[in-house]
This record gives structure tokens, sequence and C-alpha cells, in this order.
């Protein structure tokens, strides 16, 4: 029943959404939360319509532009972010469940509907499967040193100026710049990636002039956007060729897209690519080849012979036994679960396969002659609807460790990062602690540990926050 009332109460936030954006401020429905977002500029009727709109009781306009966010905090809103004068406030949509409105909220957003600002997190673009930088003037460049420098010309007159990004957390006390004859100048070691930027000058935050690419900020602005490159595609000889082109399923076998330069006996072309599996050709003059220098090819559905890259992490999956078995195959997360696609070879003692996976945390299992069975050696394990699979985390970035607890049965974590799902992913016991390691994106999140059902918060962690069932939340910030 709850679960029912949930659908059908994110079914009606969705019917009121109205035309009625205002001028300054946004109130926006997220996949798990609502988000308020309030400009301090915005005029006393404009933040009362606002607030009116986000179901606000006894909100005190005069209390907010002085800092005071309680009647907000008691309607359950709680304080995510603030850039300059831009506030962002969130709601869960599980608490608004418990506790309705009496009224539908109004949903305004200056730019709902918009695909490029809803792929990510306000300053932390989404991942995205390849980039080439475009400049009208080039002021962010790689040094030989292999840190990336960036050049913002002019503003002699500055008496500070920063670089912030996402690079930094977008902070607004690092990234001070030295000042040239012509300019500001900042070095920032980065790896291969997109990021996101802007310049911080007297105070006022402003974004490279110089730089086209650009995605909106989610507070009515923009940042300037950067992609660190990791690959190079090169194509000897065709000296008499007028255009040579790049086209992959990156790019969504755009022929006209990547263009590559003839630099003395080669064509070639540099650009960041996300880890994965990519497939692509050349195009020469109108003709389509493969890459003669790459030997791993695979023929498309058309029967064409597509050059093929993988990039990410090599992961050794490994099926002891079942020697009699015809065929073992591996599907996961990383395949979209395709069943006859990934073969493990016959060793002496099972079936193995080293795997090219990107960075990601993957849910998956093996197809023994056609049944599907989890991983026996790996203990940790994630619950996709409602199905369990093996877990494997490529890349991890954190490890929760829980000490202790060695006459529990089982041990689960649920958090932000998987919507709370108290069966989400299953924790390893490991001589006196259990473990289990992900890959997460920059940013804040919240967690527990279900130790047989009994929900606690992090006992090796200082950092907690109140919920809305009167306990507390372990928060955890990745950088």
């Amino acid at each position: 029943m709850k679960k029912c009332r949930s659908v059908f109460f994110v079914f009606l936030l969705l019917g009121c959404i109205a035309a009625r954006a205002q001028k300054r401020g946004s109130l926006i429905l997220g996949k798990d939360h609502l988000v308020l977002v309030i400009d301090l500029h915005s005029s006393k009727n404009q933040l009362d319509s606002l607030l009116k709109a986000a179901g606000v009781n006894g909100a005190n306009t005069a209390a907010i532009y002085k800092g005071d966010y309680s009647t907000l905090k008691k309607d359950g809103w709680k304080l995510t972010r603030r850039l300059k004068t831009t506030l962002q406030f969130n709601r869960s949509l599980a608490a608004l469940n418990a506790n309705p409105p009496g009224q539908p909220y109004l949903i305004t957003s200056n730019f709902s509907g918009d695909k490029d600002t809803q792929a990510g997190e306000p300053g932390y673009p989404a991942d995205e499967p390849y980039g080439i930088n475009r400049f009208s003037a080039i002021t962010v460049r790689e040094l030989p040193s292999g840190a990336t420098r960036f050049f913002l010309p002019g503003y002699l007159g500055a008496k500070r100026v920063q670089l912030s990004g996402s690079f930094n957390r977008w902070s607004t006390l690092k990234g001070v710049m030295a000042k040239t004859d012509s300019g500001w100048v900042a070095d920032v070691k980065l790896t291969p990636g997109v990021y996101e930027y802007k310049y911080i000058i007297n105070g006022r935050w402003q974004h490279d002039k110089t730089n086209l690419l650009q995605h909106p900020d989610g507070f009515n602005d923009i940042n300037s956007v950067y992609y660190r490159y990791n690959r190079t595609f090169l194509l000897p000889g065709f000296a008499n060729a007028h255009k040579i082109t790049l086209a992959g399923s990156f790019n969504k076998w755009d022929a006209n897209g990547i263009v590559l330069q003839k630099k003395g006996s080669n064509w070639e072309t540099k650009l960041y690519l996300h880890d994965g599996m990519h497939t692509y050709r050349f195009l020469v003059d109108g003709k389509w080849i493969a890459d003669p220098n790459n030997p791993a090819t695979v023929k498309d559905a058309e029967g064409h012979i597509n050059s093929v890259i993988n990039l990410g992490e090599i992961v050794n999956f490994k099926l002891n036994g079942y020697s009699n078995a015809k065929k073992v195959y591996l599907a996961g997360g990383f395949n979209n679960w395709k069943p006859n696609e990934i073969s493990l070879k016959k060793t002496a003692t099972g079936w193995a396969l080293p795997l090219i996976i990107p960075a990601g945390n993957f849910g998956y299992k093996f197809i023994v002659d056609g049944q599907w069975i989890t991983d026996p050696l790996n203990p940790r394990h994630v619950s996709e609807g409602g199905e369990y699979n093996s877990f494997v985390a490529v890349k991890p970035n954190y490890t929760f460790a829980l000490k202790g607890y060695t006459n529990s049965k089982v041990i689960h974590i649920a958090g932000s990062f998987n919507n709370w799902d108290p069966d989400g992913f299953t924790m390893a016991h490991t001589g006196n602690e259990w473990t289990i390691s992900l890959c997460l994106k920059p940013g804040k999140y919240l967690y527990k540990y279900i130790i047989d059902g009994n929900w606690i918060a992090d006992p090796a962690n200082k950092l907690y926050e109140p919920n809305e069932y009167n306990s507390q939340n372990s928060v955890l910030w990745i950088e």
C-alpha cells in the first residue's frame, strides 16, 4: 500500500507541472526528492510566491534573507548547496509520502525538460561517451609536465582571481591564480575526463568567454566545459585524400562530427573517450574503412567490420569446476545482461576470462549451459529488481568497513547511492570486519548499515545528520 501511495503521489506531482515559472528560483521534481532553488536576489513577493508553491508553512522570508532557514528545516527541507547568492534545498519524496501536504505542489522550473541540465548534478557533469574541446582562442592547454594550464586573459586591474570547478568541488578558497603581464594563470593536475569550471574575479563568478562548450549549472547560469584527452586516433597514409572523418558508437555514428587533421604523413585527431567498449571506423572521401593499426574487430548486424576499443580495468572472472559444461557465459550490467555475448574459456580447474570493464558498480552472473548462477567465490551481492546477483565494483574509490558483529548472519548497506534499498548491497565478512567497496561519483551521500534487519549509523563515522525517523544517517563526502 505504501508503494502504491508513493507512485500515486509522484504522478500527482507530475500532473501539477505548470508554466508559471518564477523569475528567480524554482521548484524541481528530482528522481527521489524535491529540489527547491532560492535566489536571494529575488523580491519578497517572488520569494513568498515560490515558498507558497513549495508548501512551506509559516515561511518567514525576512529571516531567510538573513540566513535563518528554520522554517524550511521544520518542513523537512535540507540545505544541500550554496553558490554565491543561490541556495538549494532538498526534500525526500519518502518523507513527503509519510506527511503529504494539504494541497499538491506546484512544480516550476526555468529549465524543466532541458536534457543537458538534467544529465547531472549542478556543477558536476554526467558521464559522457566522448568529447572534443572548442575554443575561439585556446586558453586551456596541456603542459609537458602533465599539468593543465588555465589562462584568463586581461583583468589586470583585478585584485584576486580564482579558478573553481568540479575538480576542486567548486571551492571559493582554493585555485588562486597567478598574475602575469597579460592575464592570470593556474596549473591543475587532471586525470582524463570531463570537467566544468568558472573563474571568480574579485568575488564575481564568470564562465570562460573563449570556451564554446557550456553546460547549464542548475542555477540559471552556465559553466564552461573542458575535456582532458586520453585517446589519439591516427590513420597513416592516404596522402591524396581530401577529407577523413571518424565515426563510432560513441558519437552515434555521425559521419561528419569528428574531422581528422593531416599532420605529416598521418591523419589524426585527439579526444576524450569514456571507459567502455567502443566500435568505430574511418570515412575516407566517402569510403568506410576499419582502423589498419587496430587488430581488434567485430562484425555488426549489417555485416560491416568495425574496429573495437576497450577502455577500463581488467577484471578476472573465474568459475571453478563445471568440467562437464559445454558453454559458460558471463552477463551483467556491463553488457546490459546479454546472455550469449561473453564466453568464458575452459581451464584445468574450471572456467576463466579476463574482461575490460569501465568504472562503476555492476551485478553479474554466470550462465552454465543455460542455467544462471551467482559467483560462488564472491560473497558480495547486490539486489537488482528483486534478483540477487554477484557484485563487483570497478575502480572503486571508497571502502565501507564495519568492525565487529562477528555473530551476525548478514549485513547490508543502504543509502542515497542505492535509493535506500535495504537489500541493495551485501557486505563480505573478513576477519573482524564487514566490507564492501563502491565506485561513487563526487558528492554527498547518506547511508546506514542493516545488521540482521536492524538499521544503525556507522559507528566509525563522526559525520551524521538527523533524519525523518528521529534517528541519524551517516554522511560521506566523495571529493
